[in-house]
């Protein structure tokens, strides 16, 4: 077996403060291929699901493996010309971008990512950890280097040289300055934290049969924290907490006229103080304003997981854009944007998928001076092909709609430009 690495040189410190860098052991086995049970147990995913971040020095829970598919051919995982030769992850990097650095299409990185089981939490990366690009039987694999007892890494240029006229580096451990290291997402969580992990699209009849507010105390027409609201309605007396949200537009598909659900914006929280016809509450939270006639309904418990595994769809998919989130006419990157297709159409979180835009029509100017006969004057008109324009990550899925993050985008995205698997 074959195994050439590519990299800087680095020197390590034997011992520093009694700190020892523990180096990541080179694997035999790639990302597809079977594990032992044991290591089942403590293998997975970097992108598996993980909502709250775990002391250095403890386990994180272990999550959900990622189900097991054929490796993909090697021709297939293209690597970049520039990629980095050795790069340390930093706090506010995310596991897209770190991807993109070495990858041509970044949702082949579970392709190519090592899971050491020397390292703890391998399946997490955290800031501080040093990846390492090298070929094992001609395949590229990502290998991961983290200090032993989960302390930072920094990397130091010097002005040495080895032989062959490389560039030493050194790694030098840095105590962490917290005991709780958050991993590194997926995708950026300020791009979606205004969205506060609460889209949510329901029916007419849930919009129909949901209290509302129907008044304020000092008749305030903006409301925000701490304005007392009066709400009419049948309330659940078991529940103390509402979300407030207000009415959006309606999901209508394109291709059939038919809606597919409404969405509800999400706007605060409200916390019942008396019930009666009407209640009275106090708004103990607000993400936007808050206006007389915006509902309440059941607090969604559902949070949005930064971690999880990008993929591709295992069929094809062809879809629209049918909703641009805060957005009037086009989106860019790190915008939200809803499709036509969810669950029903086997649609899951962490699906890669590009947007296109409609190929348009051009008049062949060089037909258009030769003598076409009688009837014949439609082949002057020429139909584009659809440019690619984009990629999305789906974050949160329904039956009939899913939500998507734009991570990538060459030019900008609107309602009604197709989606489809990427290629």
């Amino acid at each position: 077996m074959e195994i050439r690495a590519i990299g800087t040189l680095v020197k390590l410190p034997v011992l520093i403060l009694g700190t020892t860098i523990i180096t990541s052991a080179c694997s035999l086995m790639p990302w597809s291929s079977s594990d032992s049970d044991a290591d089942k147990q403590t293998a997975s995913s970097p992108w598996a699901d993980s909502s709250t971040a775990q002391p250095a020095e403890t386990a994180a829970p272990e999550p959900a493996a990622a189900m097991e598919a054929e490796p993909v051919p090697v021709e297939n995982i293209r690597i970049k010309a520039d990629y980095p030769q050795q790069y340390i992850v930093k706090k506010g990097d995310t596991l897209w971008d770190i991807a993109a650095m070495f990858l041509h299409d970044p949702w082949y990185w579970p392709e190519i990512w090592y899971r050491n089981p020397q390292v703890q939490n391998p399946h997490l990366i955290y800031p501080g950890d040093v990846l390492t690009l090298i070929y094992v039987d001609g395949r590229p694999q990502i290998q991961l280097s983290r200090a032993a007892d989960g302390s930072e890494v920094v990397r130091i240029e010097t002005r040495e040289k080895t032989a062959d006229g490389l560039k030493i580096a050194k790694l030098i451990p840095r105590a962490r300055r917290t005991s709780l290291q958050a991993q590194i997402p997926t995708i950026p969580s300020d791009a979606i934290r205004q969205f506060l992990a609460r889209p949510n699209v329901v029916t007419k009849e849930q919009i129909d049969e949901a209290p509302y507010i129907v008044a304020s105390d000092e008749a305030h027409l903006i409301l925000g924290a701490d304005n007392r609201i009066y709400i009419r309605g049948e309330l659940n007396k078991d529940r103390v907490r509402y979300s407030i949200y207000r009415r959006g537009e309606a999901f209508r598909d394109p291709e059939t006229g038919d809606i597919l659900g409404y969405e509800v914006i999400y706007a605060g929280e409200a916390r019942i103080d008396r019930y009666g016809n009407p209640a009275t509450a106090t708004i103990t939270d607000s993400n936007r304003e808050v206006l007389v006639g915006d509902m309440l309904m059941d607090t969604d418990a559902s949070e949005i997981n930064y971690l999880f595994y990008p993929k591709l769809p295992r069929e094809e998919v062809q879809g629209q854009i049918i909703s641009l989130f805060d957005a009037i006419s086009s989106v860019a990157s790190y915008q939200i944007v809803v499709i036509n297709r969810g669950s029903e159409h086997g649609i899951d979180v962490g699906h890669v998928l590009a947007t296109y835009y409609k190929g348009g029509e051009a008049r062949d100017r060089y037909l258009a001076r030769k003598q076409l006969p009688r009837g014949e004057a439609e082949k002057l008109m020429v139909t584009l092909p659809n440019e690619r324009s984009g990629l999305m990550i789906i974050f949160k899925v329904f039956d009939h709609v899913s939500y998507g993050l734009i991570v990538e985008s060459t030019r900008v995205i609107r309602r009604n430009d197709l989606v489809e698997n990427p290629r």
